[in-house]
């Protein structure tokens, strides 16, 4: 009456297609619009920007998915609505070398697309899995669930990057084309079945969205967990858009080698998500809310060492001090899912995808608002103090927001709701 473990990897299926169309916008159509087109690099910051912006919209999905009685309708009709979306942004982008405010117009549909279809696919997924899989196997089903879907992302930047060249707007078209096909194809056929057989869950008394929203947000554990959500996501995505920049600054990385830096902590990443899926559900260590604030310490530390690394200059061995980061953060994110997977089903009856949605909205807002300020606060450092004071500056201050996480998830994190073996009964 649960999800096996086949089951769960199908579901990931569907996060890996998530990943695969939009890293195609974060990545490939973002170093096409300020390479080729000689853009502005804020213009596709601002687009990226307005996909978070619109995942406000995530409650409202996870609520329609409480109260449809059918999560997999949300969740295949927001994959093909984000597969539109990734198609359109790549015909956006070659419209812009002609018609530019066609394709700027087109380019801002179809990031709103994108915000919309990984909402509601991806608040869909999450409350499905919550819902339905056993309390001893969660966090097993967020490491599994989040690998696949950092796998889809490494997958298609890679093999994008190589048939894009020679570049035209043909093969640009194509590539993206077959990609978003694929994505859709790929979900639909791995979410087909999956509800069938599955415990029945309660289907929420009718009332309007804006009332189930106050119902869920008047539940302390949830009010507070969407502030730990917001606080800790805005420290994990403060470094996004500067780390690479710092590497080039200070340590005079070439392209290629801060691009190799980012795939070194991605590496990190997935070895930091691996060792607590591994660690929490295969040996039973510790709770959920342990290896958060693990994680939580261990970035606001290795964020402190590479800020001091910066005094070395070019010699400093920043690649695993970043690669730490990255592990850490790692385990930081999937503990965090997986604790979004134990306490979803904390309070009200049938209101899982609505708390998953209210996270996830906190979540986007974060990453837009964190990547946002870490690249803002380093501007206008830089125009007081030398790079490595102005990045380090802020590295300090999102270490700080690291530790305020790590305090507010000692508060409010019971351990034994959030723990993966804890949750069995008997133990």
């Amino acid at each position: 009456m649960t999800l096996g473990w086949l089951s769960i990897v199908r579901l990931g299926l569907i996060q890996m297609a998530l990943g695969a169309i939009v890293v195609l916008t974060t990545s490939t159509l973002n170093r096409l619009m300020v390479v080729e087109l000689a853009l502005p690099a804020v213009l596709p910051g601002l687009l990226v920007a307005l996909h978070y912006g619109i995942q406000i919209t995530r409650p409202k999905w996870g609520f329609k998915s409480d109260t449809g009685g059918n999560r997999t309708r949300w969740i295949i009709g927001g994959i093909i609505v984000l597969a539109f979306g990734g198609f359109g942004a790549a015909l956006g982008v070659v419209l812009l070398q002609t018609q530019f405010w066609a394709g700027m117009a087109l380019s801002v549909l179809a990031y709103a697309l994108i915000g919309l279809g990984v909402g509601a696919s991806g608040t869909s997924l999450l409350a499905l899995l919550a819902t339905t899989t056993a309390p001893h196997r969660r966090a097993a089903a967020a490491t599994i669930t989040w690998l696949m879907m950092i796998f889809g992302i490494a997958m298609t930047a890679g093999v994008v990057g190589s048939l894009l060249d020679p570049y035209s707007a043909q093969r640009l078209l194509t590539i993206v084309a077959i990609v978003c096909a694929a994505a859709v194809v790929m979900s639909t056929l791995a979410v087909l079945g999956i509800e069938r057989g599955l415990t029945v869950q309660p289907q929420p008394a009718a009332v309007p969205f804006r009332e189930g929203l106050h119902q869920v947000w008047s539940e302390t554990k949830a009010r507070n967990f969407t502030i730990f959500v917001f606080l800790s996501m805005t420290a994990y995505f403060m470094q996004e858009l500067i780390l690479e920049p710092y590497a080039g600054l200070v340590f005079n990385f070439t392209p290629g080698q801060s691009t190799a830096l980012s795939g070194a902590q991605n590496g990190g990443v997935f070895l930091g998500m691996l060792t607590v899926g591994i660690a929490a559900t295969g040996f039973k260590i510790g709770s959920l809310r342990h290896w958060v604030i693990a994680g939580c310490i261990g970035s606001a530390a290795t964020l402190t060492i590479i800020t001091l690394i910066g005094t070395l200059g070019p010699n400093g061995p920043l690649t695993p001090a970043v690669v730490a980061l990255g592990f850490f953060n790692g385990m930081f994110a999937v503990a965090a899912i997986g604790s979004m997977m134990a306490l979803a089903g904390d309070g009200r009856e049938a209101r899982e995808g609505t708390r998953m949605g209210l996270w996830g909205a906190a979540q986007a807002i974060a990453a837009g608002f964190g990547g946002l300020a870490g690249a803002a606060g380093a501007d206008l450092l830089r125009l007081v103090f030398s790079p490595e004071k102005a990045f380090g500056t802020v590295f300090l201050f999102e270490a700080g927001l690291f530790c305020a996480a790590a305090f507010m998830a000692m508060k409010i994190m019971d351990t034994h709701r959030a723990s993966p073996m804890h949750a069995v009964a008997g133990e």
